[in-house]
């Protein structure tokens, strides 16, 4: 039995995309994520738990979908949304887009100061410090450049795993509420979900990676474009034979 030799062009299109799918997944868990996921642990325990599976089903779903929509259309979010809505309804949503990543930004600047005044480092030195890395990163950096260092940055999250064993939980507990929906009526409960949720699939994810999946220009690899380039090389060899 022959092996088939694996498309290189469609291993390198899958890694364009995985790559802005991995910044997007995992630099979410930012400071307003780590901070609610820790209240939701501290005040129900393993109550919530159940909420990661169908959460996390969501985010995949919206992330592919964005993806493909990026892929096929060649075009970002933002546009898609004037294409079809008009500039109006693309105003007043950008305009909200704004104000939620600017709330975003404020959470993370806060997570910052405060991790750093761990090791003793004053907010009035880090933030603005923070604030000209982030700045000079946006401005002078190339699009390259800052998803290397996104990926670089999205490996850290890999400790979470060994935070968790080394938190030597109740395994056995963490396994039945995992599979076990706990639903309260109660204001805070819901409240707290509805927070689990919006820091976990967050707007700016989505203009995110449509955007890098249209920036890399990986339409030209599409599965149309596959069948095209496979069809006129088999018509270039069939025409030299």
């Amino acid at each position: 039995m022959r092996l088939r030799r694996p498309d290189k062009k469609k291993l390198l299109t899958f890694l364009a995309i995985l790559g802005p799918g991995i910044i997007t997944a995992s630099v979410d868990n930012d400071a307003g994520g780590i901070a609610t996921y820790s209240i939701a642990g501290a005040h129900y325990g393993y109550a919530l738990l159940w909420t990661l599976i169908p959460i996390t089903a969501a985010l995949i779903v919206v992330q592919e979908m964005v993806a493909r929509m990026g892929v096929v259309t060649g075009k970002t979010l933002a546009d898609l949304i004037r294409e079809k809505f008009g500039v109006r309804p693309t105003f007043f949503l950008l305009s909200a887009l704004l104000i939620a990543n600017l709330g975003n930004t404020v959470a993370e600047f806060a997570g910052w100061a405060a991790a750093l005044e761990i090791f003793g480092v004053s907010k009035y030195v880090s933030v603005p410090i923070g604030a000209i890395a982030v700045w000079f990163l946006v401005v002078k950096g190339t699009y390259r450049i800052v998803e290397k260092i996104f990926l670089i940055a999205a490996t850290i999250y890999f400790t979470y795993a060994v935070s968790a064993w080394m938190g030597h939980p109740s395994w056995g507990a963490v396994a039945l509420n995992l599979v076990t929906p706990v639903i309260r009526m109660d204001g805070a409960y819901i409240m707290l979900l509805i927070g689990m949720v919006g820091t976990t699939i967050a707007p700016w994810m989505q203009f995110y990676l449509q955007s890098a999946v249209v920036e890399k220009n990986i339409q030209a690899f599409s599965p149309q474009s596959w069948r095209r380039t496979s069809r006129s090389r088999n018509t270039g060899t069939a025409a030299r034979t």
